[in-house]
């Protein structure tokens, strides 16, 4: 049966994610913790992976209950900051500003986060998308594919690519329990995915092999002309306006609606 797996949320974007077994539907449309701080730098601009690898030399976690936030630099040391209080993002954003040796801030939104595209909504992708793609790659596991991809829904118990259904003509919406979803549009791909997310080292060729097996392997379910290149995995959705405010959990079942 098609179940919602994982949900997996980015407390401070571009940093780890954490796994939980429920997040509530924000009234933006985003979910509750999903990408809810940022670091920015003295210009205003997000600091993230996509234009500084050196960000993937940090390990952390983060506590959704206490927002706890976790770090352990390049030194190897531990250090902890509740990002509830702005004298503790301060010194957080100064141990990271010290290691990428740039002037940073830590930011707060509760109301959409900073997602990169913050009139829509999750990004979905099916546990055999994750599988299909760690196949294409001898380096990769399912593990290092699910962590460089960041998706927040991962769907099991449908095929690979199933998500790729969602955009184009005609195409349906999709129910996550009581949640109804609709496709945006499919997720172009940026460098990240390319790269090691605990070193940041770029795998040789990524792309070109990427690109190669997605174009093999493109579903004949799918509308291919709701995609304008093949550099793109994952489904960016929408939830319906009257179901926001409502709580997604893993193991409710997921189901195509034909509308």
């Amino acid at each position: 049966m098609a179940r919602l797996e994982r949900l997996r949320v980015y407390p401070v974007k571009s940093l780890n994610g954490v796994d939980l077994e429920a997040a509530q539907v924000l009234d933006g449309g985003t979910l509750e913790r999903d990408r809810e701080f940022v670091l920015r730098d003295a210009d205003g601009e997000a600091v993230t992976a996509k234009r500084t690898a050196e960000i993937h030399a940090f390990d952390t976690d983060f506590d959704p209950q206490t927002s706890e936030l976790t770090v352990t630099g390049p030194d190897g040391e531990h250090r902890r900051f509740d990002l509830v209080d702005a004298r503790e993002r301060e010194r957080a954003a100064t141990l990271f500003g010290d290691t990428l040796e740039i002037d940073l801030t830590i930011e707060r939104d509760r109301s959409t986060g900073f997602v990169d595209r913050p009139e829509m909504g999750p990004s979905v992708i099916s546990t055999a998308t994750l599988e299909a793609v760690a196949s294409w790659f001898d380096e990769l596991t399912v593990e290092s594919v699910r962590r460089r991809l960041r998706a927040n829904l991962e769907i099991s118990g449908v095929p690979a690519f199933w998500e790729d259904r969602f955009v184009g003509a005609d195409a349906p919406s999709f129910t996550v329990g009581d949640v109804t979803l609709e496709g945006v549009t499919p997720c172009a791909r940026c460098v990240v995915p390319g790269r090691d997310p605990d070193t940041g080292e770029a795998l040789p060729e990524f792309r070109e092999r990427f690109l190669e097996k997605r174009r093999e392997t493109f579903p004949a379910f799918a509308d291919e002309d709701a995609f304008d290149h093949y550099y793109t995995l994952m489904l960016i959705a929408q939830v319906r306006e009257a179901d926001r405010g409502s709580t997604l959990r893993v193991g409710a079942p997921a189901e195509v609606v034909d509308e």
